[in-house]
């Protein structure tokens, strides 16, 4: 016979079991929750990650059309103005001689294959429309590339026009990810990603960098030109990150365009 002594020692341990279980219950219950939670988040941080990376939250993006990760890019919504007036001569090579804090910068463009690049070129140059401008952008993982032509400075500037692109498929068959390689010597035309962007931003390219062929190749840095960029690229950004201002500053003192 159960005793009520015992009965009452009987009814405390199945209460002890009963709160054991709803409390091992409650901690399975919120693990659970966390782990949704934490999935979310992850989520979050991986499509936030994918956005920069991608460029969408980049700071001078679409202050800058080449992501680096990323690619090289100008202002999205220029104030417009007519696109100068051809002015060049179409079958000619021309020379753009840059100036700069950092060294001299020199590199042949070709009219026949880009003449309304030239054209723009020139005409911004003999109104020294690049004369005391900053280069504000330096990558240095992904793609290799300083990118220059901002009045503002800041990555958002341009003439106030935009110019077609062009020869976009001199530098070959994209590969499965649609990228080409633009060869370390490159000078290629900046843009927010959409066709037809391109304003007075333009990027040098100082290692191979691949990228979508959406920007205009339109010049071959000479060697001391090349040189120079790489003394800028080892010093990194001012932050010490991949895609920055460049820690040695490099202003265009004066850029002029004279024909071959």
């Amino acid at each position: 016979m159960v005793t009520s002594d015992q009965r009452r020692r009987q009814l405390a341990r199945e209460k002890y079991e009963r709160q054991q279980k709803r409390r091992v219950e409650a901690r399975h219950k919120t693990r659970r929750r966390m782990a949704v939670i934490g999935a979310a988040v992850a989520v979050v941080v991986a499509t936030l990650v994918g956005l920069v990376v991608g460029g969408v939250f980049d700071k001078d993006k679409k202050d800058q059309a080449a992501d680096p990760a990323a690619n090289p890019s100008a202002s999205p919504t220029p104030k417009q103005s007519p696109s100068p007036a051809m002015a060049i001569d179409g079958k000619a090579k021309y020379t753009f001689a840059l100036k700069t804090s950092a060294g001299d910068v020199t590199f042949e463009m070709d009219a026949a294959k880009t003449p309304q690049t030239v054209n723009s070129f020139k005409s911004l140059a003999d109104k020294k429309f690049f004369d005391n401008t900053k280069c504000h952008r330096l990558t240095t993982s992904g793609i290799f590339v300083l990118q220059c032509g901002d009045p503002e400075g800041t990555g958002m500037g341009g003439p106030g026009y935009t110019i077609a692109d062009e020869n976009l498929d001199s530098l070959g068959k994209p590969n499965e990810q649609g990228q080409v390689v633009y060869p370390a010597g490159t000078v290629a035309m900046a843009n927010t990603g959409q066709p037809g962007s391109g304003g007075s931003q333009f990027f040098l390219v100082y290692k191979d960098s691949p990228l979508a062929p959406s920007y205009t190749p339109f010049g071959k840095i000479d060697a001391a030109g090349l040189k120079a960029l790489e003394d800028v690229a080892k010093a990194g950004t001012v932050d010490g990150g991949q895609d920055g201002a460049p820690k040695t500053p490099v202003t265009i003192e004066q850029g002029t365009v004279t024909k071959n």
